[in-house]
């Protein structure tokens, strides 16, 4: 019955055991409390303060034992001087006297005087101890000292012997089993001290850690929402004005200060895209109307024609350096919605299969499945005409190839070509705006193409690469996949 019992009391406690072990595991979280710089700097200066300590005290011991020892051994050589002058001057017969004398009731000392074959003659021990054999030197042994009546403890003791003229022995020690006790209740805790500061100091480091990593979380999420698009969140400051409210005061100025320059961006976009966009239009529109009323050859016709060409160009370069500066400045990321860039890539396939065709280039798209993301489809689509235009204008024959595929949590948007491609040197060089290689200066193109491309991929947090094909250039667009932005 007892063990049924015993047994039920523990399955009684498992639930109880497990429902703390997940209490503590949410309360403290673990995982990230392990590595925050916090837990790790607290359990150092542990780790450190009971190296000290430990060392500290292990010296203190050694210190003071060796000193008592020493103390309890000048007490006995003294004894044994003032005995061996006594025994010069007295018999053997006033040595027992003397020693039956201080080895009375009451007595410190311990003394023993024993003939050769170590039979006691005088004295307050019973019997000669065993561990009492060597001759001239300090030692310890165990003795057996009577409490009351008949009763007897073990007890421990620390003298030294010598033999007399006579050959008969003489001991003399200082029982020490009150200091052995001490030393060893002294040893038996000091460890389950250090331990329990230990513990002390590791459980207050989680404390510390966990108050610090929720200080840090909290800036985290807000970062992150900002990153995110929302520029109107901030920081929280509590009321400790600690070091974390000083700075996530000035957080909060510097994202004010952000959020001003923002809406400065998007105020000058506007004028611009109002006040020059629209005068650049109009002027297009006269030289073309001016074309339709002139004859069909001749000098002048050339010359607005070109005009023409260069208004294209300028509206295009203007329109460009719209898009890259609206990217950057976060304006397109309201317009953030569910795209499934499978079906940008058909359709920008669609869009330039006729100008392949027409160049004799093979234009494949594989795009299966739908990859859904959440982005801006106009800007994308944009980003993607920029890297096919790019592929079939430099190409010069051979393949392009659109894919969209998802691996590992991404969404990759690649363009690959069998062009000359873009040496490695450059290629981190490109995406600046207004470069062109030298060999494409004599082509059509604003050096914009590549810095949308650049933009887009910042906006939506992707990451844009140009890699080798074997041969050509491989440009890669890897975005997050919903799943992955929601885990």
């Amino acid at each position: 019955m007892t063990t049924v019992s015993a047994g039920r009391r523990r399955h009684a406690l498992l639930p109880t055991f497990r429902a703390s072990f997940r209490f503590a595991t949410r309360f403290f979280n673990w995982p990230g409390l392990f590595r925050s710089q916090a837990f790790r700097i607290v359990l150092i200066y542990v780790v450190l303060f009971g190296l000290s300590a430990t060392g500290l005290i292990a010296f203190t011991y050694w210190n003071a034992r060796r000193a008592l020892d020493a103390q309890g051994d000048q007490i006995v050589q003294a004894e044994i001087a003032d005995l061996s002058n006594q025994y010069r001057q007295l018999d053997e017969d006033g040595l027992i006297q003397l020693i039956m004398n201080r080895s009375g009731p009451g007595a410190n000392g311990l003394y023993l005087l024993a003939d050769s074959n170590r039979y006691p003659i005088a004295g307050n021990l019973d019997r000669w101890p065993q561990g009492a054999n060597g001759m001239g030197e300090f030692v310890s042994f165990t003795y057996d000292r009577r409490i009351a009546g008949q009763k007897t403890e073990e007890r421990r003791a620390r003298g030294r012997t010598f033999t007399l003229p006579s050959g008969d022995y003489l001991l003399v020690a200082q029982d020490v089993n009150d200091r052995d006790l001490m030393v060893r209740l002294f040893s038996t805790t000091v460890p389950w001290t250090l331990g329990l500061m230990l513990l002390l100091g590791l459980v207050g480091g989680a404390l510390i850690g966990r108050n610090m990593l929720a200080r840090l979380d909290s800036i985290n999420r807000t970062s992150k929402e900002i990153i995110a698009g929302d520029l109107s969140r901030r920081v929280p400051v509590t009321m400790s004005h600690d070091e974390f409210d000083t700075l996530a005061e000035n957080l909060n100025r510097m994202l004010d200060r952000i959020e001003r320059l923002m809406s400065g961006v998007r105020e000058v976009t506007d004028s611009v895209a109002h006040d020059l966009r629209t005068p650049l239009n109009r002027l297009r529109n006269r030289l073309e109307t001016a074309l339709r009323h002139m004859e069909q050859t001749g000098e002048q016709r050339e010359e607005l024609e070109a005009a023409v060409e260069d208004t294209d160009r300028l509206i295009a370069t203007f329109n460009a350096l719209l898009l890259i500066a609206e990217a950057d400045a976060g304006v397109a990321r309201e317009a953030m919605t569910p795209v499934d860039i499978s079906s940008v890539a058909r359709d920008v396939g669609d869009l330039f299969a006729p100008l392949a065709e027409e160049k004799g280039i093979a234009l494949s798209v594989a795009a299966s499945r739908a990859v859904t993301i959440t982005g801006n489809r106009n800007l994308i689509s944009q980003a993607l005409v920029n890297l096919v235009d790019n592929a079939v204008k430099y190409n010069g024959g051979g393949r392009v190839t659109i894919a969209a595929s998802e691996s590992g949590g991404a969404a990759i948007l690649s363009v690959s070509d069998t062009g000359p491609g873009i040496p490695a040197s450059e290629r981190a060089h490109v995406v600046e705006r207004f470069v062109r290689l030298e060999a494409s200066r004599h082509s059509p193109g604003t050096g914009l193409g590549l810095s949308l491309v650049a933009a887009v991929a910042r906006l939506h947090g992707a990451k844009f690469a140009l890699e080798d094909n074997n041969p050509g250039l491989k440009a890669v667009l890897s975005f997050r996949t919903r799943a992955a932005r929601s885990g």
